[in-house]
């Protein structure tokens, strides 16, 4: 069934017995207790015993051990007789006695539940933390399938669920683990089935005439197996029953195109696949039916999970991972090293014992995942790790996470160690933008010299005085804001142009520079950051005022995905932040548009590049110095080399330019006195201007700070000399050398273990789009280090992100509305009151366009360049509005459509995006700077179609930047959006604001969007954003006349009337005539088009041959960025095999060819 109501209700009495016990106090109930109590409780049954039932002695004299299981009990209390079982049960007091039955009736006293009475309050239960550790983390057949374990239909809302739920508020850190732990499994199953459904419905397995099985299909993500063998089942580690480790080796033939053969062939160490039993029934040419039930269909019996460590060579050793390239292995045949779920393993060999299937003997197909979507086991096991042992949260945080206490107590200004005096370093770009950021505070500056009164500014804030002056704190809060400025220099770096340090241009706003002092303050910072507001700008400034504030600390910067990651170390790259103190950890480095590699292995190499670089350095300076020997061979008689030479030298020269009797030198004797004179000759000239004691000695000690820099980092770089393996650079590289260290949260949760064990230490968290990450994977990052003495050393979290815009993905309905897994630890302490910084001025979109959005927003405003720059003071040519809302009725009288279920179309709106996109690239806009969203997965690839059939190929319209969902598109930004809403029955989704305001706040300059009005105007969710766009015509406004760019100013209404189109098809004939009469215009220089001219309307809705998410924030299609990768080398190759002169010739072709037509 189902759901069955009665399995249902078991599932519900399992939850309730693994949830965490409280006892009187409320504090949390661990093993040890709970042990105690066993004991207690059978001690005092066996004295008992002893005492008053002589039939019992032998359980009574019995050891604990051999008596407390079930079959003990039932084997020592079954035989007796319901008389003596309730003298036993009421000499025990479980019963009333004899005397008092009369009285209390509501008693049972029948043998069954006596028996039962004593057993089960005297049996010994596997802990909480036994069950689960040996709980298998693979998802096998009977619960990926199970449809009381895993709903798989869209959930209304109606009706319970056997789910745990996430809460505001959590009894304990294990009792949070714990319901996430469920959720994270369930959510992650839930993902398998559909991938296992795809996969091998598309190897299309039929019976074979003799009995065997035919493929009659293929799949890019599953193989057929040709041989499997276990080759390893070790000895069970002590007190377990488990065998410590099962190793497998699977054999396939990856007869397949190259980049898929060597997509099999980069699967990389810990990946997850699986294995997979089918015995088909289907007769061979039996087309397979998304609609019918799976498992019948494909004759599915066994799955099971399995971990890679690595593809076998010719000799069958496991191929390792490094830098080093792996070697090309003849044939199409392919072996994998796999590691089996030792605990699955166990379970399935003790059925086959029994005369159940060895399952291992069956298996025919193998499966892997994407990457991005594979990590569950090792998140799994990272919790279920933290379970085992004791989570060291921070005490100011402790009480916040699990939504208890105050919510403000752990706010930098309620923390007992805030800092009074902070170096803002560059955040300010002079003393006017200072004062500006300051507005209720006095400024007092300590200088009078306005030629002093330049950043780097000190600052000092007169209320953390008074709080620490007045320990009670009244008088502190009340005292009056004073912030004290002093200017400091930074002090010479060197001669050189590249010694100058680079400061920061971006004029802070006030609410900006509240969240950067907050993020530099002990405690928890949560900054949320409405669309274009700078969260990004305000997240690297922080990370660069803590470096230099604190040089000794470390800092961990987490987003939610590897593009965040990069653009953050983008801009981290352009501030004064030492290159060889930054760390990217996991495999999206690669994606960094900079030369420079930030990876472990790339960060090893700079460091060994640096050193020779630096020992060359030394080996000038040697020479300059006339000094014999072989100082510059390594960093350690580099060192020895600067002990004995240059510091003598330096030394003798200070004191001549400084006498110990106090005499004023002239001038000109620190130009006499200098040592290097030699080695930097080719610093500017001239090094000593001989015009001021002070300027020339402040030259003189940069130039030794510049020379001691050098021996610094060698002394740094030493480490390098003695160990001599890739691997071990690269751990040293991470636990001693770097000082802000960058991953996503889903590396975190992977290699929680191996940080913790290589003994990692961080003191400051930083992370962005907190609003998109799990809880659990929010709460991982916290946990990657030991404690110190039983306590956490980490002193500040960062959290920066956006509540209103969308949500973490979660692909089942019901994992996200019924057991609120969607809700972010983010969104959860904003909700529970938690103090945040607002930023309130946003630079992204046109004034106009931000207030389709703004209201969600408690004070969003705009900042000046939005209304000065050029960009934004042209309007958007071609249209007579900056933004407007396109009314699209029924074609041929259909409007939305539904091929197969949630899978939702409008081929009406699609055509009118297309049209309207071919007209934008005709009048002159460049293709990159137009992105097409929708709010459905149909549409998106309804679009995708007709822009194949359309335009793609033609040279003078091609493809727009982006064709995607509002949620794939979170995080990213273009000139000019065309938005389809698709629904014309019901609003669907977007009756969630969250994806309202995602929608309306992509576009900077331009935003046309393409709906049923009537059917939007009365959703009362929406109604803000409505009401503002119903204001402008419902009819589109165009100038076919004016070409892109336009000299036209944005508050200017156009001359002449526009040109109103009536509908979809009008528009689609008058792209059609505005086309040809563009190509005629340029047929002097250029010929081509398409050959033909499909009619609008002629593309058919298609129904999906797989499964395509109902979720828009779920298809994984080219919006990967392996498939994108694959695409961009497929077209590479392609215009690699074009000559110049054969591609000229195409493009005067194609525009003869649209002459004709």
């Amino acid at each position: 069934p189902r759901h069955d109501p009665d399995t249902l209700l078991q599932n519900h009495i399992t939850a309730g017995k693994l949830s965490t016990l409280f006892d009187d106090s409320g504090d949390p109930v661990t093993d040890r207790y709970m042990t105690q109590i066993h004991y207690s409780r059978i001690v005092s049954l066996q004295k008992a015993a002893f005492a008053k039932f002589p039939d019992l002695h032998e359980f009574s004299l019995a050891n604990v051990a051999s008596v407390d299981a079930r079959e003990a009990l039932l084997k020592h209390f079954g035989p007796l007789s319901q008389e003596k079982l309730r003298s036993i049960a009421s000499y025990l007091n479980l019963v009333p006695p004899l005397d008092k039955a009369e009285v209390e009736d509501w008693f049972r006293f029948d043998r069954d539940f006596l028996l039962e009475l004593l057993v089960s309050r005297h049996e010994r239960r596997a802990s909480q933390l036994q069950a689960l550790n040996e709980m298998p983390l693979y998802p096998t057949e009977d619960i990926i399938w199970n449809e009381n374990i895993v709903p798989s239909e869209y959930f209304s809302g109606e009706g319970c669920l056997a789910l745990p739920k996430l809460n505001l508020q959590f009894l304990t850190l294990h009792d949070y683990l714990l319901r996430n732990f469920n959720l994270f499994r369930l959510e992650s199953t839930y993902e398998i089935r559909q991938d296992i459904e795809d996969a091998v419905s598309r190897l299309s397995p039929w019976k074979a005439e003799d009995g065997g099985i035919f493929y009659g299909g293929w799949a890019r993500m599953a193989q057929p197996i040709i041989n499997f063998a276990v080759v390893e089942v070790a000895k069970p580690n002590i007190g377990e029953k488990r065998p410590s480790r099962v190793r497998a080796d699977v054999t396939v033939n990856l007869s397949v195109r190259n980049e898929i053969k060597a997509e099999w062939e980069n699967l990389r160490k810990h990946d997850v696949c699986f294995l997979i039993t089918v015995r088909p029934t289907s007769p061979i040419g039996t087309k397979y039916n998304h609609r019918e039930q799976f498992i019948p269909q494909v004759g599915l019996t066994y799955v099971r999970g399995c971990e890679i460590e690595g593809m076998l060579d010719q000799s069958g050793r496991v191929i390792e991972e490094g830098p080093e390239p792996k070697p090309q292995l003849p044939g199409e045949k392919r072996t994998f090293r796999v590691w089996l779920d030792c605990n699955q393993y166990c379970t399935d060999m003790d059925l086959a014992s029994h005369g159940k299937e060895d399952v291992y003997e069956t298996f025919n197909i193998l499966m892997r995942r994407k990457p991005k979507e594979n990590n569950f086991k090792a998140v799994l096991e990272t919790i279920r790790e933290l379970m085992n042992t004791e989570c060291v949260v921070p005490e100011w945080l402790h009480d916040i996470i699990l939504g208890y206490g105050d919510p403000g107590a752990a706010h930098y200004s309620r923390m007992p160690n805030e800092i009074e005096t902070m170096d803002f370093n560059d955040t300010f770009l002079n003393l006017d933008h200072l004062r500006a950021s300051f507005p209720e505070h006095e400024i007092r500056v300590q200088t009078d010299d306005p030629k002093k009164l330049v950043p780097p500014f000190r600052l000092t804030f007169s209320e953390v005085l008074s709080k620490k002056r007045d320990s009670a704190g009244s008088d502190g809060l009340r005292s009056s804001k004073v912030i004290t400025v002093q200017p400091h220099v930074i002090p010479s770096r060197g001669p050189y142009l590249f010694n100058e340090p680079k400061k920061n241009a971006i004029p802070f706003t006030p609410t900006q520079v509240e969240a950067i002092r907050a993020g530099m303050q002990p405690g928890l910072t949560l900054v949320v950051g409405p669309p274009g507001t700078g969260k990004t700008d305000v997240a690297v400034q922080i990370i660069s005022n803590l470096y230099h504030n604190f040089p000794a600390q470390r800092t961990l910067i987490v987003t939610h995905s590897n593009q965040a990651l990069n653009q953050l170390f983008e801009k981290i790259m352009q501030l004064d932040i030492d290159e060889r103190h930054l760390l990217r950890l996991g495999h999206g480095e690669e994606a960094l548009e900079t030369e420079k590699d930030f990876s472990r292995y790339g960060r090893v190499n700079y460091v060994l590049a640096k050193r020779l670089d630096l020992l060359m350095e030394v080996q000038r300076l040697q020479d300059s110095l006339d000094v014999a020997g072989d100082v510059a061979y390594t960093c350690e008689t580099a060192g020895h080399f600067f002990l004995y030479q240059i510091l003598a030298r330096w030394e003798r020269f200070l004191s001549r330019v400084r006498p110990p009797t106090g005499k004023i030198v002239p001038v000109k004797t620190i130009k006499d006195e200098f040592p290097f004179h030699r080695f930097f000759d080719d610093a500017p000239k001239p090094l000593f201007k001989c015009q001021s004691y002070e300027e020339d000695m402040e030259i003189a000690e940069g130039c030794f700070r510049y020379i001691e820099k050098i021996f610094t980092q060698l002394e740094e770089f030493r480490a390098f000399e003695l160990l001599r393996s890739g691997l071990d650079r690269s751990k040293y590289l991470l636990v001693k050398e770097a000082k802000v260290i960058a991953m996503t949260c889903t590396h975190a949760a992977l290699k929680r273990r191996e940080l913790v064990d290589l003994g990692f230490k961080y003191d400051n968290i930083l992370m962005e789009e907190a609003a998109q990450i799990l809880e659990i994977e929010t709460f991982i990052p916290l946990l990657l280090q030991n404690p110190e003495d039983g306590f956490s050393r980490l002193k500040r979290w960062i959290m920066i992100g956006d509540h209103h815009q969308l949500p973490p993905v979660i692909k089942n309905m019901a994992f996200q509305k019924y057991s609120n897994m969607e809700q972010s630890l983010f969104t959860r302490i904003v909700r529970l009151g938690v103090p945040t910084v607002d930023l309130d001025g946003q630079g992204r979109a046109r004034p106009s366009i931000c207030n389709l959005y703004k209201w969600r927003y408690k004070r969003l405003g705009n900042l000046a360049h939005v209304e000065n720059w050029p960009e934004y003071r042209v309007a958007n040519p071609g249209f007579w509005f900056d933004f407007q809302l396109t009314n699209v009725e029924d074609f041929n009288g259909v409007g939305e459509s539904e091929p197969s279920p949630y899978f939702y179309q409008n081929l009406a709106e699609a055509e009118y995006c297309v049209a309207v996109f071919m007209y934008m690239r005709l009048i002159g806009y460049p293709a990159d700077k137009i992105s097409i969203l929708t709010t459905y997965n149909g549409q998106k690839h309804l679009i995708r179609d007709v822009i194949n059939i359309r335009c793609a190929t033609n040279p003078l319209i091609g493809r727009p930047h982006k064709v995607t969902t509002v949620d794939k598109y979170q995080g990213q930004q273009n000139d000019y959006i065309l938005l389809s809403l698709v629904r014309t029955k019901a609003v669907g989704h977007l009756r969630d604001v969250r994806r309202l305001v995602v929608a309306m706040s992509r576009a900077r300059l331009g935003l046309y969007i393409f709906a049923r009005v009537s059917l939007f105007k009365n959703c009362f969710e929406l109604t803000p954003a409505f009401s503002q766009l119903m204001a402008r015509p419902l009819k589109l406004h165009i100038i076919p006349q004016e070409t892109f760019p336009t000299q036209r100013p944005n508050n200017c209404a156009p001359q002449g009337a526009p040109q109103e189109v009536g509908d979809m098809p009008q528009m689609a004939a008058f792209v059609y005539e505005f086309y040809i009469q563009k190509v005629q215009a340029m047929k002097s220089a250029f010929y081509g088009a398409q050959k033909v001219w499909q009619r609008p309307g002629v593309h058919k809705a298609v129904i999906p041959e797989h499964f395509v998410s109902h979720h828009p924030g779920a298809d994984d299609d080219t919006d990967s960025e392996e498939e994108q990768e694959r695409i961009k080398n497929d077209l590479k190759q392609e215009q690699e095999e074009v000559t110049p002169e054969e591609d000229q010739q195409k493009t005067l072709d194609v525009i003869e060819g649209s002459e004709e037509t």
